[in-house]
């Protein structure tokens, strides 16, 4: 899944779920681009490996967390934005007193890098850490420097040390295409930040960006903590599909792949109950959004959201997802009376196609007709096999191993990360992946990629390798059994490496639009193309083999669970309009008609098809929708 965002005119563009947007210094010191290490090891074997699945020993002497010095205690934050904020100060008078040139397009690279070297850990740590110490740190660091930045953005000093490069015509043209454009975008973003308003308003801006920071996270954090219900509310034989706790039963998500009928509808009514403090938020985050797009001057936040993509505008958007409704309206509304045939045949009794039926009913669907049983295919699928198979692709590709590194003490969060060195046949070291793959308590759900720091090329001419985090939900390893994928895990596995490949390979000039940092609407591109090579046999030939027999899976299973992706095709796609929609609603033209649920509702039904049920709320939608997110 895919969560964009960026700190403003001097936050480095990032471009999937949650992004982060650098890192601090001391990620593998000393080591140079064409590095190599004698601690690497296979990356299959360490993959299968059984992980140890706990926490770090408290006690004793650690280091940092990404070998961040100052990270070995949630304290560190505090040492680590202060020095950020210390060095921002020298880099502004710095940028204000150098002549423009190619100089001043340095200079704000760096320091839009010192500040984002802080926050896009944090931003990670945030969410992922299992100590709360570590997060609540984190959550103020976040604060402390998206305010430095917003306040930046408005700096009248700073933005007319770069408008006067802008305006050379010939230094402009002097400028090799990387530069000028690096140059373009922070005047971008200044622009959009409202340098161009009065004092008072440049300052009423910063206190609206920084209030939709405070906001935006609050609301996320809220939108994915479990509800709990009384425990006698729930009917006996269903209760041991959840979390027990005393007299209450936890229901921490969907449960949409889940067999039994009322189980699905359970998860689904419980967790999506309203709770009337996340619609505050999530009403003052919008109506907030509106007022700063058209305090700096856009007639919606859409507008403002969209200005750089490649869609550039609400109104192609929403034309595009029309049209893209209006096409799949006759094939959606078969696949659903396929799915409600097959609810009919399995549940006589209660045959209603209700929103928690298609994803289950759908892969009852694909297994029948194609014989695509998860059972069949996960013993092919070792978490260990998968990654070996990612690392022959990439080899035959590009030209690029991946080695598993021992992390340092106190290096990763949790004992069961893997470190991952990426390794070219001729450049040496490109960078570093963590892989955060397990389940463990607490941890968001989603899939996910952060970049933790951006690459660039720095002063001494030393390149600053980039370091990224993926961080997947797979189940634990047994005694006897490695972890095992199913087909979709498989799959997404495959999704999250193209956006740490991107991360790696997309090597800049300017940290500022390095990887994956590009027009968020792009910055898919080469996830999705890995998805592909994961559904092609001549990939899957070389890595899918039985963990216990190593017999190659046969091509015609292969083929089978190409053909059943096409099952329901439509009406997967018609859900991912309808989110989309939802978004643009949402952040379109304020104030809004009605209240944010009934909007929900109309949109569900008209450009879903399937009915709304009564108090549910807007809040995880959101999250599947990257709502909150893709507009930070």
């Amino acid at each position: 899944m895919l969560c964009a965002g960026k700190l403003g005119g001097l936050g480095a563009r990032a471009a999937v779920l949650r992004p982060g947007r650098a890192g601090l210094g001391g990620f593998g010191a000393g080591l140079r681009a064409r590095g190599v290490s004698t601690s690497w090891s296979p990356v299959g074997a360490a993959f299968n490996a059984k992980p140890q699945g706990r926490r770090l020993d408290l006690f004793g002497e650690r280091g940092g967390l990404f070998g961040v010095p100052e990270l070995s205690a949630p304290e560190g934050f505090r040492v680590a934005q202060e020095q950020a904020l210390r060095k921002t100060d020298v880099l502004v008078a710095r940028a204000c007193a150098t002549p423009p040139g190619p100089q001043t397009v340095l200079i704000f690279d760096e320091l839009s890098d010192a500040l984002c070297r802080v926050a896009d850990l944090a931003d990670f740590v945030k969410i992922a850490h299992p100590e709360p110490a570590f997060r609540e740190a984190a959550e103020e660091a976040c604060r402390s420097i998206g305010t430095m930045v917003e306040k930046l953005n408005t700096n009248v000093e700073l933005y007319q040390s770069l408008q006067k490069l802008l305006v050379d015509k010939k230094l402009m043209d002097s400028l090799d295409p990387e530069t000028r454009r690096v140059a373009e975008l922070f005047m971008f973003d200044f622009e959009i930040s409202g340098i161009h308003l009065d004092k008072e308003k440049r300052k009423r801006a910063v206190d609206l960006n920084v209030k939709i920071l405070d906001l935006s996270s609050t609301f996320l954090m809220g939108a994915n903590f479990p509800n709990k219900i009384e425990k006698h509310l729930l009917p006996e034989h269903i209760r041991q599909n959840f979390v027990l706790t005393g007299d209450h039963v936890i229901i921490d998500g969907l449960h949409a792949e889940a067999p039994h009928d009322l189980v699905r509808e359970a998860a689904y009514k419980v967790f999506l109950y309203p709770n009337a403090g996340q619609l505050r938020c999530l009403e003052e985050l919008l109506s907030s959004r509106d007022l700063l797009a058209k305090l700096v001057g856009y007639p919606t936040y859409a507008h403002r959201a969209l200005q750089g993509t490649i869609a550039k505008n609400p109104e192609t958007v929403m034309e595009f997802l029309e049209k893209l409704s209006n096409k799949l309206l006759e094939r959606t509304m078969k696949d659903f009376e396929m799915i409600r045939e097959m609810k009919m045949k399995l549940n006589p009794q209660n045959s209603e196609l209700m929103p928690w039926d298609p994803a289950y009913y759908s892969g009852v669907i694909r297994a029948e007709r194609y014989n695509i049983e998860p059972s069949l295919y996960c013993p092919f699928f070792s978490l260990g096999a998968c990654m070996e198979g990612l690392n022959i692709l990439f080899s035959k590709l590009l030209g690029i191993s991946l080695y598993v590194e021992q992390p340092a003490k106190g290096e990763v969060w949790c004992e069961d990360v893997r470190k991952l060195a990426v390794v070219h046949e001729s450049e040496g070291l490109l960078g570093y992946i963590y892989c955060d793959f397990f389940q463990r308590a607490d941890k968001p759900h989603q899939d996910c990629h952060f970049t933790i720091r951006g690459g660039r090329l720095k002063e001494d001419g030393d390149y600053q390798l980039p370091v990224v985090v993926l961080m997947l939900n797979l189940p634990h390893s047994s005694r006897n059994l490695p972890t095992l994928l199913t087909p979709g895990m498989m799959e997404n596995l495959f999704h999250e490496m193209g956006h740490a490949m991107h991360s790696m390979l997309g090597r800049t000039r300017y940290q500022h639009v390095t990887g994956t940092r590009c027009p968020t609407d792009f910055a898919e591109v080469p996830s999705i193309l890995m998805e592909y090579f994961a559904n092609d046999y001549r990939v899957v030939n070389h890595f899918a083999r039985h963990y216990q027999t190593g017999q190659l899976m046969p091509k015609h299973m292969v083929s089978r669970l190409c053909e059943s992706k096409k099952v329901c095709a439509a009406a997967d796609m018609q859900l991912q309009v309808f989110y989309a929609i939802l978004d643009q609603i949402y952040h379109g033209k304020h104030p809004l008609r009605r209240s944010t649920t009934d909007i929900l509702k109309e949109t569900q039904e008209k450009f879903y098809g399937l009915p709304y049920v009564p108090n549910t709320a807007p809040g995880f939608f959101l999250i599947l929708a990257d709502v909150v997110t893709l507009h930070q």
